[in-house]
């Protein structure tokens, strides 16, 4: 496994269970105990903090985009796996330097963290929720592909 998997994994089930417990907990005191359970010996820790902080700084703005990509499941509906791998995907999708996360990356990245944690249909949904963001993304950036 990469370390930047490694990384989101931590980061997936770290916002679980702060997400599981009502939001209450520090946060940051269960992504450290989480770095040393499950990343022992993983370098760099950065990439951790940085994507933990970016969806917790961005937290509303994602949870509106999940609400408008999925219309009919209603945010407290979506399970927390899903849930947060859809916040983890979309911070990387929308906030995260294209050049060192590509899109298509975020999107396949958030989609293996589905089928690691999720159910048997989690991939699937995530796929179909980044998906729509992702082709929004397109049309409002004049579709990237335009003939040269």
């Amino acid at each position: 496994m990469g370390s930047r998997h490694l990384s989101r994994s931590i980061v997936m089930q770290s916002l679980y269970e702060w997400d599981f417990y009502g939001q209450k907990p520090d946060l940051k005191k269960i992504t450290q105990r989480n770095i040393e359970e499950f990343g022992p010996g993983l370098e760099e820790t950065d990439f951790i903090w940085k994507l933990t902080e970016g969806v917790i700084s961005y937290l509303s703005q994602l949870n509106k985009i999940i609400e408008k990509a999925a219309p009919e499941w209603p945010l407290e509906k979506i399970t927390i796996v899903d849930r947060n791998v859809l916040r983890i995907g979309l911070y990387e999708l929308l906030y995260e330097n294209k050049e060192e996360v590509p899109p298509k990356v975020a999107i396949n990245e958030a989609i293996e963290l589905a089928k690691s944690f999720g159910g048997e249909s989690s991939g699937k949904f995530i796929n179909g929720v980044l998906g729509t963001v992702f082709k929004e993304m397109e049309k409002m950036n004049g579709s990237e592909k335009k003939e040269v």
